[in-house]
């Protein structure tokens, strides 16, 4: 079996919320919100698009609770940010960062949180860090990728790549190493 290859194995997240009660996972996705909520209020200001630990958290939820309730979860802190609640970075809310240069970013989280679960699911998980790594690496990229073009729309391709992707590298692979150790620890916890 090559190294991309992945085993043959029913999808489940690591949290097993896929197979929980719809209550259950209607208070992971309350949880998932919340933890969205924390990280962006874990920021450092930069123009037109500040460094926050929301890339870290949008992949978590996203490796943790699957493709499909990850996407959800995400989903749902959007729609709590555009009701006005002050879940985005800097404490916004409301309907302005939707339009404003993050917006590309934000639109893109669904996205990321989709790939990097369904990617866990398929075996890119804890049990084989490199791949836990790539998983996150990869909801990461796209992150990047697809909030750079709307802001590309903005400010033109150029100055988007240097001022909407060049500086997010570092904090990207860092965010996707702490992901992935994150995934491993929990799968050392439950084969314990």
């Amino acid at each position: 079996m090559s190294f991309l290859e992945s085993p043959v194995r029913p999808a489940s997240s690591p949290l097993g919320l896929d197979t929980r009660s719809r209550p259950m996972q209607a208070l992971a996705i309350l949880a998932g919100t919340a933890l969205l909520a924390l990280a962006s209020y874990i920021s450092v200001p930069m123009i037109p698009v500040p460094v926050t630990m929301q890339t870290f958290a949008v992949t978590l939820i996203g490796a943790l609770f699957g493709w499909r309730l990850g996407a959800a979860t995400v989903i749902a802190w959007l729609m709590e940010a555009a009701a006005g609640l002050p879940v985005l970075s800097g404490g916004a809310g409301g309907l302005a960062p939707f339009a404003g240069p993050t917006a590309g970013y934000l639109f893109a989280f669904p996205l990321c949180a989709a790939l990097t679960g369904w990617l866990v699911e398929k075996g890119w998980n804890g049990r084989k860090v490199l791949r836990a790594f790539l998983a996150m690496l990869a909801g990461n990229a796209a992150c990047l990728v697809l909030g750079a073009l709307w802001l590309a729309a903005l400010i033109g391709p150029a100055k988007a790549i240097a001022l909407g992707i060049t500086p997010f590298i570092v904090g990207g692979i860092l965010k996707s190493a702490l992901g992935a150790a994150t995934l491993k620890a929990l799968a050392r916890r439950k084969a314990a």
